[in-house]
């Protein structure tokens, strides 16, 4: 047994891709202390036989299967101190696209140390419920996003502020995607938690 990492940075993929997609990136964090862990979404994906999805994004089915996954993602994070040793107090919940949404949706229920959207949007009805202190959120969004517009990332922004979550908001010159330049503004904000 090795030593416990200083934190767990728990990372959701979109629709449609699975852990793989950003399992890749997790060096490229330059985050030797923390230990990343990247589930899979426990729903195929409706276009495809590779690929997940954490609820249905199609016209017909819009957010089904949306409150089984928020389920069963929250039962996940609360047992993963049993089997890493890191409390949810250091744990960090990551999602790009359909997995940023899902990190917002789920993060600002949990006692998380922080939580990061990028390319993500909220939920309707989303951060309703209001606990006593919410984690800092990172929100970050392609200007040029055709698949989640920046209205999404705005909106977002503007509804979590108004609840007094302590958000910090970058915009990049980019589309629908994960930059280098993304990758520093998150290790810093992981590193100042």
């Amino acid at each position: 047994m090795g030593q416990v990492p200083k934190g767990l940075i728990v990372t959701l993929h979109g629709w449609g891709a699975d852990a793989e997609d950003l399992a890749s990136l997790s060096p490229f964090f330059n985050l030797p202390d923390y230990q990343f862990i990247f589930p899979n979404a426990p729903f195929p994906f409706p276009n495809s036989s590779v690929g997940r999805a954490w609820y249905d994004l199609r016209m017909e089915n819009m957010y089904q299967g949306l409150a089984e996954s928020r389920q069963i993602l929250i039962d996940w994070l609360e047992s993963l101190d049993s089997s890493t040793g890191v409390p949810l107090s250091r744990t960090i919940l990551s999602g790009f696209s359909q997995g940023g949404a899902m990190t917002l949706d789920v993060g600002l229920t949990l006692p998380l140390a922080g939580l990061i959207c990028m390319s993500g949007y909220l939920h309707p009805g989303a951060a309703t419920s209001v606990p006593s202190s919410f984690p800092p959120v990172l929100i970050t969004h392609g200007k040029q996003d055709t698949v989640v517009p920046l209205q999404a990332a705005i909106k977002a922004r503007e509804t979590l502020e108004s609840l007094g979550v302590a958000v910090e908001y970058h915009e990049f010159d980019m589309g629908h995607e994960i930059r280098p330049e993304m990758l520093e503004i998150l290790r810093n904000f992981v590193e100042n938690l």
